[in-house]
């Protein structure tokens, strides 16, 4: 058995899953796309454009969710902008993801997952606080904590 290689079965001799190797083109055809879009009057349509299709081919319960976050992360930052991270939708200032939204019936993962870059302003002055959150149907007030972190993300 090689060095890099794992017992998951879905795994490669380069240590990546089929699911990480999908992710990783998934940035890379991102980065080319962005890049031709730099000169482009309509990058932010077409940007958004992108993002909400890429919902619209979750699994039904992410494509909800991740609908969800689109509206709360409009309504609370609507500075951001909506872009691709890694295959999977991405809210970013200045260019930089600031929060993201990773579909667990994509990942093929048990549950999906809100996160935050460290471009976020979230530090903790103990030094301690988390960078993402599992999502299985979250209830209204967890959806008011999400929309509190997206604020005091981007303050």
């Amino acid at each position: 058995m090689s060095p890099n290689a794992t017992d998951d079965s879905n795994a490669r001799d380069d240590g990546f899953s089929d699911q990480e190797r999908a992710a990783i083109k998934d940035r890379a055809k991102e980065l080319k796309t962005q890049a031709k879009r730099r000169k482009s009057e309509d990058k932010a349509a077409a940007d958004e454009a992108d993002l909400l299709a890429k919902i619209e081919q979750m699994p039904a319960g992410d494509r909800e969710m991740a609908e969800r976050l689109h509206s709360i992360v409009g309504s609370v930052a609507p500075d951001l902008a909506p872009k691709l991270y890694y295959g999977q939708p991405g809210y970013a200032r200045k260019g930089k993801v600031i929060c993201f939204f990773r579909s667990g019936g994509m990942d093929k993962a048990r549950y999906s997952t809100f996160g935050f870059s460290p471009e976020a302003a979230l530090d903790n002055p103990d030094g301690f606080w988390p960078t993402s959150y599992a999502l299985e149907d979250p209830s209204e007030a967890a959806w008011e904590a999400i929309a509190d972190l997206i604020s005091s993300a981007t303050a």
